[in-house]
């Protein structure tokens, strides 16, 4: 019997073996049960519909089962049975109600971040954490960071003049280095290239098969993160040998008042950067493709950054940024909130019952994993009229605002995003420089998109950026 013969056999008896296994779990787990499951279909043994869902326009996936199975039904995604969840009030319910749904993330994510991130916790360990990330990331704190993002928005664009840049990577790498400001400050020192290095290596697993085989990007990814928790460790042991307080995220985390082991502070410290980087990337990348679509959008953004700048000149005020600036940007906020409807750059979110749950006419049951999908709700006629369009002055004041709970961008609850003010500032300081002193040109194809796991514009983006003057 040749060799692949027996693999052929091997595969097909792994999956026949992987099949009954779960249906006869599913069966159990069942048994005398009075609601019936949601309906929908669960795909292939252990890998489910997860290539479908990933490979293709989320929006389509999405909508091809609402259409046949209405706003609940079940799948099999990333190695877990789950239920997606459509509508905007059952949302809602889901993300308010930590006592039947827990926060989760697939398993790759939970290895590669580290088991005692924030994400994965409720309660007092929850809280404790939520607490110290947001002294960090709230008004009062961050508006002291301004001329810093300003300095690296700065640094970030000049580098890229004339050049042909691929727009999703740089403002990665722009991102990247607010996180590092937020958590250890100015000390730019403690940042150093294998620190990088290993980050990008990781997040190039997080939604990979958590199969730990030499060769796959899981065992790839767990092998950086061993490394970047032997760089972070140095990192804090050198911060307990200077003896000094630091008032960034990692001084509060390393505060005793804290009462966070170094391996929970290492977890944190990457789930931060998780949180911080690739969501806000995500957004500046199409909101510069909405802006070169959208002329008058993109004059109008022009024009509210250069009048900025006219006021503070005739005040004699200095022409750097202020946190005040900032809050008088509100032509471009609205795009930044059409541009987090639109382009919904995180689908869905994860979260888990903690027990057999009633839900609706249907059984959600303990274990399984529920998935809020924000993108069908941004996208639904019923909440936002002509929803493909690209309209910002949908937010403005002045307009009916959106129906309660269809605008769920950072999630709801006690687990939304804390970062949204931390993100929005960054995104406006990089715009204000990009619009008064850059234009640019996309290069290729600009209507194609790609999935897996965010959407962005092909390649993500490719651009070649000129100064004005």
């Amino acid at each position: 019997m040749d060799l692949s013969t027996v693999l052929c056999l091997f595969v097909s008896f792994l999956s026949i073996f992987l099949f009954k296994s779960l249906a006869k779990s599913f069966l159990l787990s069942f048994k005398g049960k009075q609601s019936p499951l949601p309906p929908g279909t669960m795909g292939w043994p252990y890998i489910g519909e997860t290539f479908r869902m990933y490979s293709q326009d989320p929006t389509i996936f999405f909508a091809t089962k609402i259409k046949r199975y209405g706003s609940m039904f079940k799948s099999h995604i990333l190695g877990y049975p789950c239920v997606m969840i459509s509508d905007s009030e059952a949302a809602k319910f889901i993300l308010n109600k930590d006592q039947l749904f827990k926060p989760t993330y697939p398993a790759s994510k939970e290895r590669m971040l580290g088991k005692q991130a924030i994400f994965f916790h409720q309660g007092a360990y929850h809280a404790n954490l939520r607490r110290l990330v947001l002294r960090t990331v709230m008004p009062e704190t961050i508006k002291d960071l301004v001329s810093d993002i300003e300095s690296i928005a700065q640094s970030c664009l000049k580098s890229c003049e004339g050049k042909l840049i691929t727009t999703f990577l740089e403002m990665k790498t722009y991102t990247l280095n607010v996180a590092l400001l937020t958590i250890f400050g100015r000390d730019e020192n403690l940042c150093g290239e294998d620190l990088k290095r290993c980050y990008y290596t990781i997040e190039r697993g997080y939604n990979s098969m958590p199969i730990n085989l030499p060769g796959t990007l899981f065992h790839m990814a767990m092998k950086a993160r061993k490394e970047l928790a032997q760089i972070f460790t140095q990192i804090i042991s050198t911060r307990r040998n200077m003896k000094q307080d630091h008032n960034d995220l990692l001084g509060l985390f390393m505060s005793e008042k804290s009462g966070l082991t170094d391996e929970q502070i290492i977890d944190n410290i990457v789930g931060v950067i998780f949180a911080a980087r690739d969501t806000t990337a995500s957004i500046l990348t199409w909101i510069l493709k909405y802006l070169d679509e959208n002329p008058c959008v993109l004059e109008a953004v022009t024009e509210e950054q250069e009048s900025i700048l006219r006021a503070k000149e005739e005040s004699g005020e200095k022409m750097d940024l202020n946190w005040s600036d900032t809050k008088n940007m509100l032509i471009t906020t609205r795009v930044i909130q059409e541009t987090l409807r639109i382009a919904s750059i995180l689908s869905f979110t994860f979260r888990e019952a903690v027990e057999d749950v009633e839900f609706q006419g249907h059984l959600i049951p303990k274990g399984w994993k529920v998935l809020p999908l924000f993108r069908i709700i941004h996208h639904s006629p019923d909440n936002f009229k002509e929803p493909e369009k690209f309209d910002p002055s949908r937010f403005e004041a002045i307009t009916v605002a959106p129906k309660p709970n269809t605008f769920m961008p950072f999630g709801d609850g006690a687990h939304a995003c804390p970062g949204n003010e931390l993100a929005q500032l960054e995104i406006l300081v990089l715009l204000h420089h990009l619009t008064r002193n850059y234009r640019w040109s996309i290069i290729g194809e600009k209507n194609r998109i790609q999935y897996g796991p965010f959407a962005l514009p092909e390649n993500g983006l490719p651009i070649k950026l000129y100064p004005k003057k």
